[in-house]
């Protein structure tokens, strides 16, 4: 054929859409899934924007030169001016300087943490990398619906989680810069509107940061359940090995990003929790909502973000470690049934699990199909080396070793109490003792 005669190519292809260009006389086809992929990337880079506005956009020198310096300018310099314009000798009923200098301390040093930790792994990945929003055997267009709605819900989470706290602080700040004597109502309202602005700015990048690795939770659990899935179609244990194996090492990726941020979180609020114990009681003067109210807005905010970390930690190491009973019952039913020769399907119903009712989601409506070669000894010998590797690698996210668990969350729980008593002891004791 003449390499310049225009030809009319066509692909033929099951699933598409098919889109004439008339000029090059050529068919060309949309597949659904390429369809579906582009969706989902319209929504990443939507998240994508999102992240950008909160300063997390650090991919080039003059990106990061603006995103710390709109830091710096907002969430910094803009507070720390108000504080000093509006403070004066005979207002502590209304402001204490040093209240308000730890409580910005404390969001600034969090938010801070999130920058740097997080800008640094969405630099070097990108955010499908990030999310494991791969492609891998096809994913993409078959979870395409879960991943959007997962990334829609952590927009919903940011807003509930926000909301209620701007409510707080707004009903906080108005009456306390109105009380204020020695300004005018326009300069309070400057003042009201700019350190609203600076809170709620600096209050969604440390909860963005929190629900971003929610959601990189979130969307793993899609693929955890998917593989309850594969348990009952897949045959061949090799299979179900590189699978739970692939998905082991996504956990393992996920608490390598997180655990330097994790740790710094728990820590920065435990320590300015009890900061905020150690000043409301053991101050010697009167500490009201106007003058405090900063210390249970804040305090509020920070434990949203600590119950959003543990929460997403939490789940996604549950499913992870119920896999091991998921496949201990599988292995249960498919023995049985390979040894009764019956072609009946046996469901997990058959069998009252003592567990919880969010157990359940985990592990109810195993279906056993009918495979002949597992009645065969060598068989029944796979699925045991099988079910003893996921008992003795249940997975999980991980802090340096230490699995985030129920277990751990008892023990987190008992630290935290013991925490609390010593310092109420503490500043209980010294403040009713008489100079």
């Amino acid at each position: 054929m003449d390499k310049n005669t225009t030809t009319t190519t066509l692909l033929h292809q099951t699933h598409g859409t098919h889109q004439q260009n008339q000029q090059n006389n050529v068919v060309v086809v949309v597949i659904d899934g390429e369809y579906d992929d582009t969706k989902l990337d319209k929504t990443l880079q939507n998240l994508e924007l999102c992240l950008k506005f909160l300063c997390f956009d650090q991919s080039n020198v003059l990106k990061f030169v603006l995103s710390w310096s709109m830091f710096l300018l907002v969430c910094v310099i803009v507070p720390v001016i108000i504080i000093e314009f509006t403070h004066c000798k005979s207002c502590e009923d209304y402001q204490v300087r040093d209240f308000e200098y730890e409580n910005l301390t404390s969001q600034v040093l969090l938010g801070v943490v999130s920058l740097i930790c997080l800008s640094y792994n969405l630099k070097k990945k990108g955010i499908r990398k990030f999310l494991f929003v791969d492609r891998y055997r096809g994913h993409t267009s078959r979870f395409m619906g879960q991943y959007i709605q997962k990334i829609k819900d952590s927009y919903r989470l940011l807003l509930m989680s926000l909301l209620p706290c701007c409510l707080l602080k707004f009903a906080h700040e108005l009456p306390r810069t109105l009380s204020v004597q020695n300004q005018s109502r326009w300069q309070a309202a400057v003042v009201v509107s700019a350190l609203f602005i600076s809170w709620t700015y600096l209050s969604a990048i440390t909860l963005a940061a929190c629900i971003l690795f929610h959601l990189a939770c979130s969307l793993q659990i899609i693929h955890f359940e998917d593989y309850k899935n594969l348990l009952e179609q897949e045959s061949s244990i090799l299979t179900l090995m590189e699978e739970h194996i692939r998905l082991r090492d996504y956990l393992s990726k996920i608490s390598h990003r997180f655990r330097k941020y994790l740790l710094l979180v728990f820590l920065l609020v435990t320590a300015s929790l009890f900061m905020t114990l150690v000043q409301i009681t053991g101050v010697n003067g009167r500490v009201t909502f106007l003058n405090g109210g900063n210390f249970a807005v804040t305090s509020l905010v920070q434990v949203v973000e600590t119950l959003l970390c543990l929460h997403a930690s939490t789940k996604i190491s549950h499913r992870a470690q119920g896999i091991g009973a998921v496949a201990c019952k599988w292995h249960a039913l498919v023995t049985c049934k390979s040894f009764e020769g019956t072609h009946r399907s046996i469901s997990s119903d058959t069998i009252t699990p003592n567990c919880s009712e969010s157990d359940l989601e985990t592990i109810d409506g195993i279906t056993v199909r009918n495979h002949s070669h597992f009645a065969s000894v060598s068989s029944h010998n796979k699925r045991q080396s099988f079910v003893m590797y996921l008992q003795s690698n249940p997975g999980g996210i991980t802090l340096y070793g230490w699995v985030v668990d129920r277990s751990l969350l008892t023990t987190i729980f008992f630290i935290e109490l013991s925490l609390v008593l010593f310092v109420l002891g503490q500043t209980i004791i010294f403040s009713s003792t008489p100079s």
